[in-house]
């Protein structure tokens, strides 16, 4: 005996409303007024006999059922796409443009990427390190991994960690300074502060107290990889997060003073709502997430 399918229509309208996390979006995404969209998760709630949304003020909210629907049938159609895929003569190569902050590419994504090519061998990425990823989302690039306190509201967005801020210096500088910061002795260095993180020598100089506190001079980069080399190098105290300093593992570097400073920025996954529906996209957003870069 086979067993009903679910109408694949209905099914489509509900994956859509909950990866776009809007059914006007994905009324507009498939082509359908409102109504016909909410008609057809309607047919789809029918089925499974279970609310999968409340409907209020022409908005729809997805109840506790439906998103144990979702988690238990996502993942089913994904594996239903590959399947397709695999003894599909006609699929090429799917190609993704992804911007990436250096030293994130080089630290945390590229050692990960194998696990990628050898789970969809399809995927290729093409990389894109230039200037305003964020402003490019949806125009040169698909998606972006970028540096924020907060991406814009109309992307979507996955925050991929939370961070402390360091002052980082060469080993022999951090020997001259101390163990606690001595406004005198800070005072006449030079501070690195990278491009996507002009905040951090604030948050990092009120934590240590140095309200009034001015260096002799800031230096900005847009390259963190450049930004440790300097600070290796002797030529300033690098502002970075915990993560950079501890994923480069450089015995040539220290942190200065032990004080806990959370940072105001994050690395964040961002791509338009629309774009999760383009293969490519979704399979390298699950991917990351999965994976916890």
């Amino acid at each position: 005996m086979s067993r009903r399918l679910p109408p694949l229509r209905a099914l489509e309208a509900f994956l859509r409303v909950v990866r776009l996390g809007s059914a006007r979006a994905a009324a507009a995404e498939l082509g359908l007024s409102p109504s016909a969209l909410s008609r057809r998760i309607g047919t789809l709630e029918e089925f499974v006999g279970r609310k999968l949304f409340t409907r209020a003020h022409q908005t729809m909210q997805m109840t506790d059922e439906g998103r144990s629907f979702y988690d238990a049938v996502a993942p089913l159609i994904e594996a239903l796409a590959a399947a397709v895929e695999s003894q599909s003569d006609n699929v090429g190569v799917m190609r993704l443009h992804l911007g990436v902050l250096p030293l994130f590419g080089s630290q945390r994504l590229f050692p990960r990427l194998g696990e990628l090519r050898r789970l969809h061998p399809r995927l290729h990425i093409d990389i894109d390190t230039g200037p305003h990823l964020l402003d490019r989302v949806g125009d040169t690039l698909d998606a972006a991994i970028v540096l924020a306190q907060q991406p814009d509201a109309n992307l979507h967005s996955v925050r991929l960690d939370h961070n402390q801020v360091y002052a980082i210096a060469s080993r022999e500088l951090a020997a001259e300074l101390g163990d606690m910061p001595d406004p005198k002795l800070l005072s006449k260095q030079t501070f690195l502060v990278h491009n996507e993180l002009p905040d951090s020598f604030i948050a990092w100089r009120e934590a240590m107290g140095l309200l009034r506190f001015e260096p002799a001079a800031i230096d900005h980069y847009d390259s963190g990889q450049l930004l440790l080399e300097a600070a290796a190098q002797g030529l300033g105290i690098a502002i970075m997060h915990d993560e950079h300093f501890n994923r480069a593992g450089d015995k040539r570097l220290a942190r200065l003073f032990n004080i806990d400073v959370p940072s105001p920025y994050s690395y964040w996954f961002v791509c338009r709502p629309r774009d999760l529906e383009q293969r490519q996209v979704r399979l390298f957003h699950d991917w990351l997430v999965a994976a916890g870069l």
